[in-house]
């Protein structure tokens, strides 16, 4: 325990340090929107989620389910079915159709668009991996390669998505869509409780073939969140050191909170930074490498 223990003081210290420089350059305030903006953002990661779970589970997306919620958008690039086991894919093909449900609610009461250009391949997931790990994973890193593989990707998801309505609800003004980015925000915490519980079963567990544990692939991807959303520590990994841990008292982290154990929470440049994986909100790239759909995230293209 002594060397995890230094390993991950030594990844928080490196995390502390590597936020500390980024704040200069980084915006991490508040941006103005309305609510229809602030909910509409909000799309594009459940659009990212509902592909993500449902070729994980079914095979197939958004196109065969319920192709008006897409709205004409292009399909995503490289999803595919997941090699997962049964309770697993029996509980992220729940994910699916809750994703659809989110999609339908948004934008029943705030109005869409269509659905963005998503790069879910397998090439594409490698490279993020590979930059949270620092080096080449040889093999590469495949999602839908085994279970363990496909729940260490779903890690990468809901998270962002839950501390972004932690982010956006204190900034709304009218009831109906607080009310409904509250109860958005409740399904999403559950998902991700869900994926960090099953992961932190594993925790210890070594991810074959590559000498790596459960517990090391979560904490350098967050780190690597923390790293590209430059806003100091709103990311944790399943273990870490007492300094982290609820009231000081435990290294287990199965969800990730802050020192009175709340919920952390992200703007929406903050999320452009981490899921276009390039560290600003005006270049767009990693998942989304058209770039993200609506007015806020359109206000930071380059013209």
């Amino acid at each position: 325990m002594g060397n995890s223990y230094s390993f991950f003081f030594a990844l928080v210290c490196l995390v502390v340090l590597a936020s500390t420089l980024a704040l200069a350059s980084a915006y991490c305030g508040p941006i103005k929107a309305d609510d229809r903006d602030r909910l509409q953002f909000a799309l594009n990661l459940e659009f990212f989620e509902a592909e993500f779970f449902l070729f994980g589970a079914l095979g197939h997306g958004l196109d065969a389910l319920a192709p008006a919620l897409a709205g004409g958008g292009p399909p995503p690039i490289g999803a595919q079915k997941a090699k997962l086991d049964l309770v697993s894919r029996q509980i992220i093909e729940e994910f699916g159709y809750e994703e659809i449900g989110h999609l339908r609610a948004i934008i029943t009461t705030v109005g869409g668009f269509p659905r963005p250009q998503y790069d879910l391949s397998p090439q594409n997931f490698a490279r993020v991996f590979d930059r949270a790990l620092g080096y080449k994973l040889v093999p590469p890193f495949n999602p839908y390669l085994s279970t363990v593989n496909y729940l260490l990707a779903s890690y990468v998801i809901p998270y962002v998505g839950l501390v972004g309505y932690v982010g956006t609800i204190p900034d709304l003004a009218n009831y109906p869509t607080k009310k409904l980015a509250a109860s958005l925000l409740g399904v999403e915490a559950g998902q991700d409780a869900v994926i960090r519980a099953l992961l932190y079963g594993r925790a210890y567990e070594k991810v074959h073939p590559y000498n790596i544990t459960v517990a090391e692939f979560t904490n350098s991807i967050s780190y690597l969140r923390n790293e590209l959303a430059m806003c100091g520590i709103k990311d944790e990994g399943l273990i870490v050191p007492l300094e982290l841990g609820a009231e000081q008292k435990t290294e287990t982290n199965v969800l990730s909170a802050d020192a009175n154990s709340l919920s952390y929470a992200r703007t929406p440049p903050e999320i452009l930074r981490i899921i276009y994986g390039t560290g600003s909100e005006y270049e767009p790239g990693g998942f989304l490498p058209k770039g993200a759909n609506g007015r806020i995230a359109k206000s930071f293209y380059k013209v």
